[in-house]
């Protein structure tokens, strides 16, 4: 007996409806909200950093004037590392996303050599400021490691996602993906928190 015509009506569409949400319809935008929320993430823990810095330059400034050329320059890297900002839009840019892992590879160079500097001053290592200042800094610096790696994972899902089938068919007619870029060391070792010894 053949299907009635009401019935195939409403079924044809559910059916139809069923095959285009395995063509990435949701799960490519979800993949691609669930990385720009971890890039937000990244973004927040290098702000965290930056705010860190500011105090950080400011305490060490009023125990070693000898430093002056040092805490300019770290200083003058915050500024950098602040200005440069890249907005979710911006993450299948390569160039942008690079400009931002290099202001940051910056700040992290100014920091180390600031850092180093503290061992000329013995009072400084005791200052509870300082101390306290410098305990934050360490968990930032481990917070960023893991947030890149939650971007990273993030982006791979994404990229994979927009690449296979069936989502491919709904990445590229529907949605018009492209892939973002993932968060990568621009100097070597950059992608690890810094060791930091204050001889404690």
């Amino acid at each position: 007996m053949p299907m009635p015509r009401r019935f195939r009506s409403i079924l044809l569409p559910l059916m139809g409806a069923f095959a285009l949400s395995a063509c990435g319809i949701n799960s490519v935008p979800t993949a691609e909200e669930e990385a720009k929320a971890k890039w937000a993430d990244v973004q927040a823990q290098y702000q965290r950093r930056a705010n860190l810095v500011g105090n950080l330059v400011a305490t060490v400034k009023a125990a070693g004037k000898q430093e002056q050329d040092t805490l300019v320059r770290v200083t003058e890297a915050r500024a950098k590392a602040t200005s440069v900002q890249v907005n979710a839009e911006d993450l299948s840019d390569p160039t942008k996303v690079a400009q931002f892992q290099q202001a940051q590879a910056q700040l992290s160079q100014g920091l180390g050599r600031l850092l180093a500097s503290v061992e000329a001053y013995p009072d400084l290592k005791t200052n509870e400021n300082y101390l306290n200042l410098q305990s934050q800094l360490e968990g930032t610096e481990n917070r960023i490691a893991v947030s890149i790696r939650d971007y990273n994972a993030a982006v791979q899902a994404y990229n994979t996602r927009i690449r296979t089938f069936p989502d491919a068919i709904g990445a590229k007619l529907i949605h018009g993906a492209k892939p973002m870029t993932p968060f990568q060391a621009t100097t070597p070792g950059a992608e690890e928190a810094p060791k930091v010894d204050f001889g404690n």
